[in-house]
């Protein structure tokens, strides 16, 4: 399966999800299976959000695992990336008014105002939209300023109005219909938006545990179905399809040295090695990625009596 294949396959079905942004701003899509939408083979559109994907020359495709911070557990997901040169947007760092929202995925949305926050990106724009006359006021008022000085006023102005929220890359667009949240409130399920101003990183467009290939910047990140916990994080009982599902597309589009690590590391349990007679790899990565095929054994079923030496010797250790 090609990228742009898996692109279409994931759209298709409704428990994959989907995200634009990086630490600090991150647009989500994501719908129920019984949820009526719309779109084609490359977007999908329903009453709460948005996707489309538009594909690029050199598109590429990367398959991660990642330690979770829940004891057990993991994340993953599938980045699409493009060469640097051909990811960049422009970075603003002011708040910028765009103009009519041509390019909006539903004819309706058009004629709204688009603003870019001007976060500083440049692999994408975190925006909203607007054809509320007082917010347009409002948001033309900040702009040429940065959004994080502008204030808690515009920041409560935001919220009380629930602009639709629209994250842009070179590769896709996802736009939220939702309201925002209030501050403290529970995120809503379904598409939704995370703008934390403390956590904002805007030169770093993915997580460090990723092993990104060298100029390589990503512009969309797809969820298939995690075997371990549902689609808000909570543990639930192992699925091993859904485990043998992604591992297979781990293979093809994961890192090559990470993948062998696994293999390897799973090999040595099988056959009953200790962890003593067992070679570390070369990479930080390749190391996580051991750790997470501990993890990933034990749920399998794996005895735990199997696993304590190695997992003593892999995981980091716990305060007592």
């Amino acid at each position: 399966m090609d990228p742009i294949d898996l692109v279409a396959a994931s759209l298709a079905d409704a428990a994959n999800g989907g995200s634009i942004g990086a630490s600090g701003a991150l647009a989500e899509f994501m719908r129920d299976r019984d949820e009526p939408c719309e779109g084609d083979r490359l977007s999908v559109v329903t009453a709460r959000g948005a996707i489309r994907v538009a594909p690029r020359a050199r598109m590429g495709a990367l398959a991660y695992e990642v330690p979770s911070a829940q004891a057990g557990l993991w994340h993953h997901g599938v980045l699409f990336t493009l060469p640097a040169a051909a990811a960049a947007m422009p970075a603003r760092t002011a708040l910028t008014e765009l103009g009519p929202d041509r390019a909006a995925i539903r004819a309706a949305d058009r004629a709204a105002v688009l603003f870019d926050l001007g976060l500083g990106s440049a692999a994408f724009a975190f925006c909203v939209r607007t054809g509320d006359p007082g917010l347009v006021a409002a948001l033309r008022r900040a702009a040429g300023a940065s959004f994080l000085a502008a204030g808690r006023a515009l920041a409560g102005a935001l919220v009380a109005a629930s602009p639709h929220r629209v994250a842009i890359s070179r590769l896709a667009r996802i736009e939220v219909y939702q309201p925002i949240a209030p501050e403290g409130g529970a995120t809503p399920s379904g598409p939704h938006t995370h703008l934390m101003p403390r956590l904002l990183r805007p030169g770093r467009a993915a997580s460090s545990n990723i092993p990104l290939p060298p100029r390589r910047v990503p512009g969309l990140t797809l969820y298939p179905p995690h075997p371990a916990k549902d689609a808000a994080g909570v543990r639930k009982v192992f699925a091993p399809a859904e485990h043998a599902a992604f591992q297979r597309l781990l293979a093809q589009y994961g890192d090559p040295t990470s993948v062998a690590a696994k293999a390897a590391l799973r090999a040595a349990v099988e056959r009953g090695a200790p962890p003593r007679a067992w070679r570390a790899p070369p990479t930080r990565n390749a190391r996580q990625a051991c750790r997470i095929a501990l993890r990933q054994l034990a749920l399998a079923g794996v005895s735990a009596a199997a696993l304590r030496d190695w997992a003593d010797a892999l995981e980091p250790r716990r305060a007592a």
